[in-house]
């Protein structure tokens, strides 16, 4: 059984819901990804910032990266998957909160890892991968 452990990317890094969307966008760049979870103060996740989140919703409305709060920018509730689950449950999730990429926790309730699109293509057969993308940019 492939579960989410297998096939996220560990490592995965939060900020606090209090740091600016400039500090969001430097831990991306540092650590070559395009999102971050934001967190409270008890590092319970309050969302995730994208890189798109960042030019859509903070620069191209000119507000100032320098000071608008992350957690601003955080909409839906989160979502994550145990890193025990199924691959299955993975993208049952990801498909039906239509979400591109997914936190993984562990037992203890902490971060373990982010799967992305790209973790699912390195590890997904063409078929069930074109489903996948079919479910998440297929409709409307």
């Amino acid at each position: 059984m492939t579960t989410a452990r297998d096939i996220m990317r560990p490592g995965a890094q939060w900020i606090s819901q209090d740091q600016t969307v400039a500090d969001a966008a430097q831990v991306m760049a540092e650590l070559d990804v395009g999102s971050v979870v934001v967190a409270d103060d008890n590092e319970r996740m309050v969302g995730i910032i994208t890189d798109r989140d960042i030019a859509v919703k903070c620069v191209a409305r000119g507000l100032p990266p320098e000071t608008t709060r992350a957690s601003e920018l955080c909409e839906a509730t989160p979502r994550w998957v145990a890193a025990d689950a199924d691959i299955s449950e993975v993208l049952g999730s990801m498909e039906s909160h239509r979400v591109k990429r997914m936190p993984v926790i562990d037992g203890h309730k902490r971060m373990v890892g982010m799967i992305s699109e790209a973790d699912l293509a390195r590890h997904l057969d063409e078929h069930t991968l074109g489903e996948f993308v079919t479910a998440i940019y297929g409709r409307a």
